[in-house]
């Protein structure tokens, strides 16, 4: 399970390396996908990987859509990133769906989407109140649901069902590498992973290729350094209504 890659090249190249992921069958991405520095390449890199990719819409992608087709866009990467993608990129985007489900053998029904099975940009954190899941999850029936958008991993249990978010590939919080997650349907492991991978190489090689006129800013942030996930919970918490 590989979610928010947000356009870092390096990281998913060094993710889609990983044996584990060589030897998988499926490659689920949970969304948020080419908005980042290099979308074009993120994305010819993920088709060509054909029928073992299983996809889903992120609200980035959503966004990458409306600025690749000229509307306003909040984020000056995902607008830079919209207008450099190519019409049949454009076109994939638009037609991704909002969720997809799985039948995993022990881990059961499993429902992928990229924030919460409501929204695509809603805030679900993994200290969220019971009331508060219950509320979010209201009408899923999946034994097992998979979920992205807060770039923290955590698995944990609400109300006997497993929630599973692999954290993000291209911009993690907390700590550094590639954060993603490897569910074994025959056993029912789920196994939190963490690629790790040359941050400094990775950040002159998007500075030489991206584009991006804040690059170097960009790689400061989330390449070479790594924001806080208590920072990040806080802000979210604001977001969530706390």
């Amino acid at each position: 399970m590989l979610s928010d890659i947000h356009g870092v090249l390096p990281a998913l190249e060094a993710v889609l390396a990983e044996p584990d992921v060589v030897a998988a069958d499926l490659v689920v991405l949970t969304g948020d996908i080419a908005a980042g520095p290099q979308p074009v390449e993120t994305l010819d890199l993920l088709v060509s990987l054909g029928e073992r990719v299983l996809w889903v819409n992120g609200n980035a992608d959503r966004e990458l859509v409306e600025a690749a087709r000229g509307e306003p866009c909040e984020y000056e990467i995902s607008r830079w990133a919209g207008e450099r993608l190519r019409p049949d990129q454009v076109d994939l985007l638009a037609a991704l769906p909002d969720r997809q489900v799985l039948d995993l053998a022990r881990l059961g029904t499993t429902l992928l989407v990229h924030a919460t099975p409501r929204r695509d940009d809603e805030m679900i954190l993994v200290d969220s109140t019971l009331a508060r899941w219950a509320e979010v999850l209201d009408g899923v029936t999946a034994d097992t649901v998979v979920l992205g958008n807060t770039h923290m991993p955590f698995v944990r249990l609400v109300d006997r069902r497993l929630v599973i978010n692999p954290g993000s590939v291209g911009m993690p919080y907390g700590t550094s590498g590639a954060h993603w997650a490897l569910l074994d349907s025959g056993s029912g492991a789920v196994t939190l992973r963490r690629t790790l991978f040359d941050a400094a190489a990775a950040a002159s090689r998007l500075v030489a290729e991206s584009g991006f006129g804040d690059i170097e800013q960009w790689v400061a942030e989330f390449v070479t350094g790594t924001f806080s996930d208590t920072q990040a919970l806080g802000d979210f918490a604001k977001a969530e209504g706390r």
